[in-house]
């Protein structure tokens, strides 16, 4: 099995504690921010940051779907979502940069192996940095 990652990062000019508190609102921000991708969005339990469980299902491609059940634990400026369907982590960092923030999401999960995995590694970070890019994209616009 081989670890796949896809990573994506943005500058905005809101400071940290703005970005952060918006990343954090799943109840309100989360579902204005996240792009066609993301399907039948629900908040489980909380909805603002530690402790809020979330669900979707990221539909990738066509044929590729996953079904998500994160869990939310919020440390410092780093927000993790654990999926408990899969081995799939996203990690979100808010830094100060400037007067705004750099704002950085990282996706990992283990891949399969052989020639699949080959080609997981090889394609799904570059449908996941796009799904990403219109997040942070979104997110800069919402923050404003």
């Amino acid at each position: 099995m081989a670890q796949v990652s896809a990573s994506s990062s943005i500058t905005i000019a809101q400071s940290p504690d703005q970005v952060l508190a918006a990343l954090t609102d799943y109840e309100t921000v989360r579902p204005r921010i996240l792009p066609e991708q993301y399907l039948d969005y629900a908040v489980v339990e909380g909805g603002q940051g530690d402790g809020t469980v979330a669900t979707w299902t990221l539909q990738a491609t066509s044929k590729r779907s996953r079904n998500v059940k994160a869990a939310v634990s919020v440390n410092g400026s780093t927000i993790t979502e654990r999926d408990a369907n899969s081995s799939m982590i996203t990690t979100w960092t808010v830094a100060p940069s400037g007067t705004g923030s750099e704002v950085t999401t990282t996706t990992e999960w283990k891949g399969a192996g052989g020639i699949g995995g080959f080609f997981e590694k090889t394609f799904a970070p570059l449908g996941l940095k796009k799904i990403q890019a219109q997040t942070l994209a979104n997110l800069e616009k919402e923050t404003r």
